[in-house]
């Protein structure tokens, strides 16, 4: 069973290696031509496409072939701010050379919507506001190159008061979203309402791949084992490669935080559990030390038997 690993867009390895450099509505406000706004978020943006690129090129001779690209990528975006400006245009060519370098590499990309991304909102400015931000994510993988592929991460929502009228209404609206939205949704269990099982009977119900958190599902369960539900989110991939979040606590105070590093506990189990099925699948590291961190859990990994390093980010059981 092959494990590859990656991590979430900062690297801290690369100098200068934050793609999120970003600015804020009210600076811009302070540039009273329009041309000038708009020429601010270029060069911006323009910067953190160079970032992201020379970030790609360390995974690539690093042999990480998982990697979350950020959603701060194009400044202020979805902002009422800058309607009418064309990002895709201006940033030219540089997002097929991002799209080709990751297919010529071997990479598997995706992206995580915000918080307030939200489908089974009652409000309809929110939901609004939702699908525009969809719309963002999808035209940025739609400028490199890619169609419809699973690659945006989404939790079902808030419970707003009643968890099955809101279940109900995220069904609702997933079902019109247009298909080079629907089918790049992937759904995650989160740490205060929806758990991995009722996640799951969703994805199973909608046909949607499902991200399984383990430090959420340790933080929001109901007793559901892991050697149960494991089978089961992996076959909702279909004939694709899971994929996982894995991420330790901060402390005992604040156990939903995320720590600097992933403790070997918090992982190693679940191995054993994903080793029954043995079918390949990917994680995602969430931890504060970004590249570091996800280095660290491999090298601890490797030092437990039956596990072997195939690549620098690959493990083997």
């Amino acid at each position: 069973m092959r494990v590859r690993f990656g991590y979430v867009a900062i690297s801290l390895a690369v100098p200068e290696g934050s793609p999120n450099k970003t600015t804020t509505a009210k600076a811009l406000e302070s540039i009273k031509e329009p041309i000038d706004r708009i020429s601010r978020l270029r060069r911006i943006m323009l910067e953190n496409l160079d970032t992201t690129l020379r970030i790609l090129k360390y995974n690539s001779a690093h042999e990480i072939h998982l990697y979350r690209v950020t959603s701060k990528t194009v400044p202020l975006a979805t902002h009422p701010i800058v309607d009418g400006w064309d990002y895709i245009a201006d940033g030219g060519s540089k997002w097929r050379e991002i799209g080709d370098y990751i297919r010529t590499n071997d990479m598997r990309v995706s992206a995580h919507p915000d918080h307030f991304t939200l489908l089974n909102s009652p409000k309809p400015e929110v939901l609004a506001a939702s699908l525009t931000d969809l719309d963002y994510h999808a035209r940025i993988f739609e400028s490199m190159g890619f169609e419809a592929f699973p690659s945006l991460v989404m939790h079902v929502g808030g419970l707003y008061k009643e968890k099955s009228t809101a279940l109900m209404r995220f069904r609702e609206h997933f079902a019109r979203l247009p298909d080079r939205l629907r089918l790049r949704v992937m759904l995650e269990n989160d740490d205060k309402m929806y758990t991995a099982a009722e996640v799951l009977s969703l994805c199973e119900e909608l046909g949607c791949p499902m991200v399984l958190d383990i430090h959420h599902h340790r933080c929001n369960n109901k007793g559901e084992s892991l050697q149960d539900l494991w089978p089961r989110i992996a076959a909702t991939w279909s004939g694709g490669i899971p994929k996982i979040h894995v991420s330790s606590s901060k402390n005992e105070k604040d156990v939903r935080a995320h720590a600097d590093y992933v403790d070997l506990k918090d992982v190693f189990p679940f191995l054993k559990v994903a080793r029954e099925i043995n079918r390949d699948f990917d994680i995602m590291v969430e931890a504060k030390q970004k590249d570091m961190a996800m280095f660290q859990l491999v090298e601890d990994l490797t030092l437990e038997a039956g596990i072997s390093r195939t690549e620098q980010a690959t493990i083997e059981l």
